[in-house]
């Protein structure tokens, strides 16, 4: 084996057990198994909650109607589900979503994002 392949191999093996460090720790475990609904049943404040549809991290239709079905149950009626079409999980606008693209755009965060959490904002506080 020669010494980059050793480098690779020390480096590989240290990702992995970093990964596996990060998704057997309590906070990971509680993180993925958390059911935000009831907490979100008993907020009564103004709501915007946005999803990209090319979020790759949460799945945005489903992430939604739960969402919607949390607020309705809430009865409160100014809670707002909205999809971002062609935005990733940062609300950049993305080709495929996936995070490596991240970096690669340029956009910090879309302007139409921005113009819908904006337009919210007003309508809330009018």
């Amino acid at each position: 084996m020669s010494a980059d392949s050793a480098t690779i191999g020390k480096v590989n093996e240290e990702a992995v057990n970093a990964a596996v460090k990060q998704l057997t720790s309590p906070w990971f475990r509680f993180f993925v198994t958390y059911d935000p609904i009831p907490a979100l049943e008993k907020v009564t404040c103004p709501i915007l909650a946005l999803d990209g549809s090319k979020d790759l991290q949460v799945p945005a239709q489903q992430n939604l109607a739960g969402l919607e079905r949390a607020f309705k149950a809430s009865g409160n009626k100014n809670a707002t589900a909205k999809l971002l079409p062609g935005l990733n999980h940062l609300f950049q606008k993305a080709e495929t979503g996936a995070p490596l693209e991240y970096a690669k755009i340029e956009e910090t965060i879309n302007p139409e994002a921005l113009k819908v959490i904006g337009d919210w904002i007003e309508g809330v506080t009018r």
